[in-house]
C-alpha cells in the first residue's frame, strides 16, 4: 500500500498569509506546498497530485475564480478538491461564481483555525479512502482471471465510489453534482410531459452560532439531523440535497399550484424549528435552528439556460426570506 503523505496546495499572494497556514496545517498529516500566485499553483499541479487546493480568491494578475477554471479544463486535474479562502463568502453572486469554477466549499476570512482543520481533516480523509479503493480495485483487476468470485466485490467498490462521488460525505444526501443532474432531468420531464414541478433553497439561520459555541463536531451532528428532518419529511418522489455547508436545496415533483410547494416548505421550515437534542462531552444539549426557504415554482421555460434561471430565482427568493427577518417561506415573485 502506498504510504506517500497527500500533498495540500495553499496558494495566497501574501506571505503572510502563507505562513498563517503553514502554521495552522502543520499537523495536518499532509505534505504542504506553497504558490504565489496563479501561474506558480498551475506549474505545481502539473508536477504533483493534490489531495487538496486551499485557492485565495483575490490575486493580481489571475484571480481564484480562473485559476479554478483553467484546473477544471484539464482532464487529471479538474478532479482536484478547491477550498476557496475569501471575505467574500456571504456575497452569494461569488459564491455561485466559485461553485461554477470548480469549488467544493468556502472557509472565510479571517480563517477560524478549527473549522479550517476540520474541513481539511474531512478532505484528507476523502482521498486516504478514494486512494485505498483505487489500489484495492488495482489489485482486484490483475487477480480477476484466477478468481472470478471477485468481480462482485470490485462491482461493490466501484458503486461506493460512484456514490462517494455523487454523494454528501456527512448527511449521505445527494451533493451539488447529483442534484444538478437531477434538477435537468426534472425539467426535461416538466417540459416532455406538461408536468409542474418546484424548486427550494434552504439556508439554516443560526447554524454558524452553534458551531462558534460547541464547535465544529458539534454543527456536523447538527447538519445530519437537519438531513434526516428533511428527508422524513418529503415525499417519495422528492429529491433533498445538502450543497454545501448549511445550505439545503429540494426539488419538489408534481406541484401543479405553487402555494401548494409553499405550505409543504412551511411545513418543513416549522420542522427545522424544532428543537434539536445533540451529544457534547457525553451529555445531551438542546439546539435551536431555523430555515430560511426560497421557492420557485418551474413555468416551461425553453431558453437553455432554464436550470441557472430557476436556481437564480430560488437562490433570489431565499435571501429575500433571510433579509425579511429569517425562519420564513418566500414564493419568488
Amino acid at each position: 500500500m502506498n504510504t506517500m503523505l497527500p500533498k495540500i496546495l495553499v496558494v495566497d499572494d501574501t506571505a503572510a498569509n502563507l505562513i498563517a497556514m503553514r502554521r495552522l496545517l502543520a499537523r495536518s498529516g499532509a505534505q504542504i506546498f506553497e504558490a504565489r500566485s496563479g501561474n506558480q499553483a498551475l506549474a505545481l499541479c502539473l508536477d504533483h497530485h493534490f489531495a487538496l487546493i486551499l485557492l485565495d480568491v483575490n490575486m493580481p494578475d489571475m484571480d481564484g475564480f480562473e485559476v479554478a477554471a483553467l484546473l477544471a479544463e484539464a482532464e487529471q486535474l479538474r478532479e482536484t478538491p478547491i477550498i476557496f479562502v475569501t471575505a467574500a463568502y456571504a456575497d452569494d453572486l461569488n459564491r455561485l461564481k466559485g461553485y461554477r469554477s470548480g469549488a467544493v466549499d468556502y472557509i472565510a476570512k479571517p480563517i477560524n483555525d478549527v473549522i479550517l482543520q476540520s474541513k481539511v481533516r474531512v478532505f484528507l480523509e476523502l482521498y486516504t479512502v478514494r486512494a485505498e479503493l483505487q489500489q484495492t480495485m488495482a489489485e482486484l483487476a490483475e487477480r480477476n482471471q484466477q478468481l472470478t468470485r471477485e468481480i462482485g466485490e470490485r462491482e461493490l467498490v466501484e458503486a461506493m465510489v460512484r456514490h462517494q462521488a455523487s454523494h454528501d460525505i456527512l448527511t449521505g444526501l445527494p451533493n451539488r453534482m447529483l442534484f444538478n443532474d437531477r434538477l435537468q432531468v426534472a425539467i426535461q420531464h416538466a417540459h416532455r410531459h406538461h408536468d409542474h414541478f418546484a424548486l427550494a433553497f434552504i439556508d439554516i439561520d443560526g447554524f454558524k452560532g452553534v458551531n462558534d459555541e460547541h464547535g465544529h463536531p458539534a454543527g456536523d451532528a447538527l447538519l445530519k439531523e437537519i438531513a434526516a428532518r428533511l428527508s422524513a419529511h418529503l415525499r417519495g418522489n422528492d429529491t433533498v440535497a445538502r450543497l454545501g455547508g448549511d445550505e439545503f436545496a429540494l426539488i419538489l415533483d408534481d406541484i401543479d399550484d405553487p402555494h401548494q410547494a409553499l405550505q409543504l416548505c412551511q411545513k418543513l421550515c416549522a420542522s427545522l424549528g424544532e428543537p434539536y437534542m445533540l451529544r457534547f462531552d457525553d451529555r445531551l444539549d438542546e439546539v435551536r435552528v431555523s430555515a430560511s426557504i426560497g421557492i420557485a415554482p418551474y413555468t416551461h421555460d425553453d431558453r437553455p439556460d432554464a436550470n441557472e434561471q430557476l436556481i437564480q430565482a430560488a437562490d433570489r427568493a431565499m435571501y429575500t426570506a433571510k433579509r425579511g427577518g429569517k425562519n420564513r417561506c418566500v414564493l419568488a415573485g
